[in-house]
C-alpha cells in the first residue's frame, strides 16, 4: 500500500543531524530534541514543539554543544535533562545535561553538564533510560562493554554500579531498556540479541545469526521485542520461545536501521531505513499466542500487515520515534504517532525535519482511552 505525507517541515537546523529524541516529560506539550552533526562546526542541540493551533513547529530553544552528536535520548521524568553521546578528534565521550530555564530571552544561555560518564576505554554507542518514569540508574553501551550507574542530578554525580563485559562477543551496537522489569535489557551486536541480568551482569537468551540494527521492546506485553535486522526487515519475537519469530515483516528493500512500537497500541509499529522509506504496520501479537510464526515454507500466513508505506524521501533515514501525548482539542483527543526524517540540503545547508502524521484519529473524551471502540487497524489505514 502506498501513501503520500503531509509534513511540516522545520528548516532552523544549519548543519546534517543524526539524532532526534521525543521529550517524554513535557506534560501537555509535543516536544523534541534534534542534534547536529558537523565535524568543524560548533554543534547545537534545538527544543522544538509542535504547536497544534498554527500546525507549525516552534524552536523553543537552541544551545550550543561542543562535539559531533551520536546518540541524543531525553531523562522520561524531567523534561529538561538529557543525555548525550559525542566525538571529538581524541575520542567518545557521554555527558548529561540540563537546560537551563529560558523565561522567554531571545537568546539561550548555555547548557548545564551535569555529569559526565567517563569510565569508558572504548567507542560509546548509546546511552539509555529507564522509559517508564523516574529512576535513578543509567545504562552505558560502548563496543566491549555495558555500564550500570548510579546516577544523583541534584548533586551532579554518577557513580559506576555494575560492569558487564561482552567477552567474545562481536561488536556491541546498542540496546534496549526494558519497560516491564529495570533489571533487564536487550543488547545488540553484529550478529547477535542478548538479554542481560543487571543484577549480575550476565547474559541469558539470545538470538544469533542476524545483522541488528535496533530493537524495541513492546510496552504493552511482557516477553515480546521487535528487531530491525540487514536481511530480514523487522521480526517480532517472544523471549521465551525464540527458535522461530513470532513474524516476519520483510518490508525493506535495504538495511532497516530503526523500529518503534506506538505506545499506546502496540500493534503499530513503525520501521524506517537506508531504502529511503518509512513503513507503518499492523502487526498483532500477544503472550497468549499459541506459538512463534512457522519456518519459511509454511503454507499458513495472514493477511498483509503493511498499513503503509511512505517513499517520497530521497536519502536515507536513520531515526523515528514514538509521541504519547494527547492533545485536547474541545471534546475530542488527539493522539499522533510521528515520524521524523532527517536529510541534508546541500543546496541550503539545512536539515529538514519532516514529521509525517501517519496515525491521526479522534476519540470523544468520554469514550478515551477505551481503544475498544475503535480497531486500530482500520484508523491507521485512514
Amino acid at each position: 500500500m502506498q501513501g503520500g505525507s503531509s509534513g511540516i517541515v522545520y528548516g532552523g537546523l544549519k548543519y546534517q543531524a543524526r539524532c532526534i529524541a521525543d521529550v517524554r516529560a513535557a506534560a501537555g506539550s509535543t516536544t523534541f530534541l534534534a542534534g547536529t552533526l558537523s565535524l568543524k562546526e560548533e554543534n547545537e542541540v534545538h527544543l522544538i514543539r509542535f504547536s497544534p493551533a498554527e500546525s507549525e513547529l516552534v524552536c523553543d530553544g537552541l544551545f550550543y554543544h561542543p562535539n559531533e552528536i551520536w546518540d541524543l535520548k531525553s531523562c522520561p521524568f524531567d523534561h529538561r535533562v538529557f543525555s548525550t553521546v559525542y566525538t571529538s578528534g581524541e575520542g567518545y565521550g557521554a555527558s548529561v545535561w540540563k537546560i537551563p530555564e529560558l523565561h522567554g530571552q531571545s537568546n539561550s544561555p548555555p547548557l548545564e553538564q551535569l555529569f559526565t560518564l567517563d569510565e569508558h576505554t572504548g567507542k560509546i554507542r548509546c546511552v539509555l533510560w529507564w522509559p517508564l518514569g523516574k529512576h535513578d540508574k543509567l545504562i552505558s553501551i560502548d563496543d566491549r562493554n555495558i555500564f550500570l550507574w548510579n546516577i544523583d542530578a541534584s548533586n551532579k554525580s554518577a557513580k559506576v554500579m555494575q560492569k558487564g563485559s561482552a567477552d567474545m562477543l562481536p561488536n556491541l551496537r546498542g540496546g534496549s531498556w526494558d519497560p516491564h522489569d529495570h533489571n533487564s535489557i536487550a543488547a545488540i551486536t553484529d550478529s547477535s540479541l542478548h538479554c542481560w541480568d543487571l543484577r549480575s551482569m550476565k547474559k541469558s537468551n539470545a538470538i544469533e545469526h542476524a545483522h541488528f540494527r535496533d530493537v524495541d521492546y513492546n510496552p504493552k506485553k511482557q516477553h515480546l521485542i521487535t528487531t530491525a535486522e540487514d536481511e530480514f526487515g523487522i521480526r517480532l519475537w517472544d523471549l521465551r520461545m525464540l527458535k522461530y519469530p513470532l513474524k516476519n515483516l520483510p518490508g525493506h528493500s535495504h538495511w532497516t536501521w530503526a523500529v518503534r512500537h506506538n505506545p499506546e497500541h502496540d500493534q503499530l509499529i513503525l520501521s524506517a531505513g537506508t531504502d529511503s522509506t518509512v513503513n507503518l504496520w499492523f502487526a498483532k501479537v500477544g503472550t497468549d499466542d499459541s506459538g512463534p510464526e512457522s519456518p519459511p515454507g509454511s503454507p499458513t500466513r495472514e493477511e498483509e500487515p503493511l498499513l503503509n508505506s511512505y517513499t517520497d524521501y530521497e536519502d536515507s533515514i536513520y531515526g523515528c520515534f514514538r509521541i504519547s501525548q494527547a492533545l485536547l482539542a474541545e471534546k475530542m483527543k488527539l493522539h499522533v504517532l510521528s515520524v521524523v526524517r532527517a536529510h541534508n540540503s546541500t543546496s541550503l545547508l539545512k536539515l529538514l525535519l519532516a514529521i509525517l502524521y501517519t496515525v491521526l484519529w479522534y476519540m470523544e473524551l468520554m469514550r478515551w482511552p477505551d481503544s475498544t471502540a475503535c480497531d486500530p487497524r482500520t484508523i491507521a489505514s485512514q
